[in-house]
């Protein structure tokens, strides 16, 4: 094996499962997360040469799979894209507890441009200034978005918190 080869393998095996969990989380499949971490991996490979500093070699991938799940969304049909008509995420390597498939419910139900900067931060680890770079908006942009994905959550998880804020 060459070293571009060699390196290349090595990133992608470093970052496989986190890709495959962000993947999860933007479409909530784990055939099409599978298939989207495959395609993000093949299309990273035909590109290699545009990556100039291996120390974005992460955020580099995170970026194309998230160019994969528009292409993918692009070209299903609209009938499939409803929420209510994915299957139930159920694989040996979930967390099967109540508590786990109602948190994986509430993030289901958060807005796409809510969901996608959390799992960036708490599943991919990214900075808000990183997550900027990924979607193409600031930071400030991102932070507000993560504000509202938790007060969303929070929302969702706990209806009564709302009115328990600012009473003694």
């Amino acid at each position: 094996m060459d070293t571009k080869e060699q390196r290349f393998v090595s990133l992608v095996n470093s970052l496989s499962r986190e890709l495959y969990y962000y993947a999860l989380g933007l479409c909530r499949s784990p055939h099409q997360a599978e298939d989207l971490v495959q395609e993000t991996c093949l299309r990273a490979w035909r590109s290699i040469e545009q990556l100039q500093d291996e120390k974005a070699a992460r955020a580099w991938l995170y970026t194309i799979l998230r160019r994969e799940h528009a292409r993918l969304y692009q070209r299903q049909r609209p009938e499939s894209r409803d929420p209510a008509r994915l299957p139930e995420i159920a694989d040996q390597g979930y967390d099967t507890s109540t508590e786990a498939q109602v948190l994986r419910q509430a993030l289901a139900g958060l807005q796409q441009d809510y969901r996608e900067p959390l799992i960036l931060q708490v599943i991919g680890g990214f900075s808000c200034d990183e997550i900027g770079k990924i979607l193409g908006i600031s930071a400030s942009a991102v932070m507000t978005r993560l504000y509202r994905a938790r007060k969303c959550l929070r929302q969702t998880l706990d209806p009564q918190q709302e009115s328990k804020v600012g009473k003694p």
